[in-house]
């Protein structure tokens, strides 16, 4: 979502002619709307409600959203807007008042997480929580240095958008980072090597290692949920160098690739973790999970107050996400279906040289294409067909797949009949 070159954007002066209600939107958006903003597909999808895994445009047609981890135990799920609505219409305030509800969730939060990870800080958005996990990280150690992958995406407030190279050529990388260049098919130990040498070069420049942070599926890099336990040799020599461990969960956490995060997949506990987009389940709330030596030492000498961050709307959202998750066993449904589209997928990519390798961690699926354009090519099929998929990736050749997490069996085939629709045009006489 956020490459500024991706494979399926919307252009203007290469779009083809849309439908007249569309024409119109476009031209008032235009109007008002910072040049910042992206559109998706060849020609764009105007939304006016949605449930579960399905959104529906102006004419009442419905299309099958296997894009959007923001809701993600589904669009317009009464648990949350029920709880929302109760909420909202009692009290909504901030941290600075008891509330209890905001104990309530996050003691159920942290049950989901290792014992030492026993405090949470609130925010609006993941951007605001990499934020603040870096700051802390940098309090704790007293260094500055910070190793990422070399196509992160971590945010956009200035200190994660110096951390995020997807954001395009024309975004500054701080000084004080060192990237980690990730290739499918990488072991371990070739893992483990990269961060030293990045720990080194960071060394070298005299800003020593803060923290590695990762996106804990890469999904920027192309989604990489291999190698399992790179993660841990990474924080094995981030450590040895002084450094924290920062888990970036914003897209893989919360059940999405079949565990609850991210990060336990690999067997590594990080020293800090960061939450966001489907935690509210679409509603601005995001997290911190720390040690409790880290916020401790942070808390005593650095403000940080956030006056949405923690609002009780928001948590009563959180808390609607979070009981169905554990209550629908959401992250072995995942873990089900994703096998099944990983399965599929397989299958299809052995018949066509359009689709390559295939990787997938739950309902996280990444599909290599030959390049950028067959990328382009198929997400824009499959939105003809009323499919919603993306593409990611440095080269923005890979297919990104990732429904809500009561994504199901029927969906799944029409996804399928849509994808095999779509390489059959596509297929060269």
């Amino acid at each position: 979502m956020a490459q500024m070159h991706m494979a399926n954007a919307f252009d203007p002066e290469s779009a083809p002619e849309v439908p007249a209600r569309t024409a119109e939107l476009l031209t008032r958006r235009e109007a008002v709307l910072s040049a910042s903003y992206r559109l998706f597909y060849r020609e764009p999808v105007e939304v006016v409600r949605a449930e579960g895994a399905w959104l529906y445009d102006s004419a009442g047609r419905p299309h099958l959203d296997m894009y959007n981890n923001v809701p993600a135990i589904g669009h317009s799920h009464p648990a949350v807007t029920e709880a929302v609505t109760r909420q909202l219409g009692r009290l909504n305030t901030h941290t600075r008042y008891l509330t209890e509800g905001i104990l309530d969730y996050s003691e159920a939060l942290l049950e989901t997480f290792p014992a030492a990870l026993d405090q949470v800080t609130y925010a609006c958005s993941g951007s605001e929580a990499v934020d603040l996990a870096v700051r802390m990280a940098r309090f704790a150690t007293g260094r500055e240095g910070i190793i990422i992958s070399a196509h992160a995406y971590h945010g956009t407030t200035a200190l994660a958008a110096s951390l995020s190279p997807s954001l395009g050529v024309n975004n500054s990388v701080a000084e004080a980072v060192a990237t980690v260049d990730m290739r499918p098919g990488m072991d371990v130990e070739t893992l483990a090597a990269k961060v030293r040498s990045a720990a080194v070069d960071l060394e070298a420049r005299g800003h020593g290692v803060a923290a590695v942070i990762f996106d804990s599926i890469f999904s920027s890099d192309g989604v990489l949920p291999d190698p399992v336990g790179g993660l841990a040799a990474a924080a094995d020599v981030a450590r040895a160098f002084g450094g924290c461990v920062i888990a970036d969960e914003v897209q893989p956490g919360f059940g999405r690739t079949g565990t609850m995060w991210g990060f336990s997949r690999h067997g590594v506990e990080p020293d800090l973790v960061v939450l966001g987009k489907p935690m509210g389940n679409g509603m601005p709330i995001s997290a911190v999970v720390s040690r409790r030596e880290i916020s401790d030492a942070f808390g005593a000498s650095v403000r940080y107050f956030n006056t949405f961050g923690g609002s009780p709307v928001c948590i009563a959202a959180a808390q609607g996400v979070l009981d169905v998750i554990t209550a629908s066993l959401l992250p072995r449904h995942a873990e089900q279906l994703g096998q099944v589209l990983a399965d599929g997928l397989a299958v299809r990519a052995g018949h066509t040289a359009l689709l390559q390798d295939v990787r997938a961690a739950g309902l996280f699926v990444g599909v290599d294409t030959p390049g950028a354009d067959t990328a382009a090519a198929i997400v824009n099929g499959l939105r003809e067909r009323r499919v919603l998929i993306s593409a990611s990736g440095p080269g923005a050749d890979v297919l990104k797949i990732r429904p809500p997490l009561v994504f199901d069996e029927a969906e799944a085939e029409v996804f399928f009949a849509a994808l095999d629709d779509t390489l059959e045009d596509l297929e060269p006489s």
